[in-house]
């Protein structure tokens, strides 16, 4: 019966070694897959923040565009002004 209950221990003492490493093994990758998530999320930041100024950059360009354009009506160009002075205003009052 002894050696019934060594053998057993020992089958025990295996197993649980073999789950701690599991456990290690586990917890190695949750960090790495965490880490790269970080990676990821600033690396979506940042592209993100690329948009918003190329969206920027984009109605700049055709806003200047219109006015500029000699097909344009003058009409045209001054509703767009106002309506550029009419949100840079709403922006000022905003930070007031």
């Amino acid at each position: 019966m002894s050696d019934d209950n060594n053998k057993l221990l020992v089958d025990l003492e295996v197993r649980i070694k073999q789950v701690m490493f599991l456990c290690d093994s586990l917890k190695d990758e949750n960090d790495r897959l965490k880490a790269e998530v970080r990676t990821r999320q600033k690396q979506l930041d940042e592209t993100v923040k690329d948009l918003q100024q190329l969206k920027t950059r984009y109605d700049g360009l055709k806003t200047a565009r219109t006015i500029t354009a000699a097909s344009v009506d003058v009409d045209t160009a001054k509703l767009k002004l106002s309506k550029l002075v009419r949100e840079v205003d709403k922006c000022i009052n905003l930070l007031k």
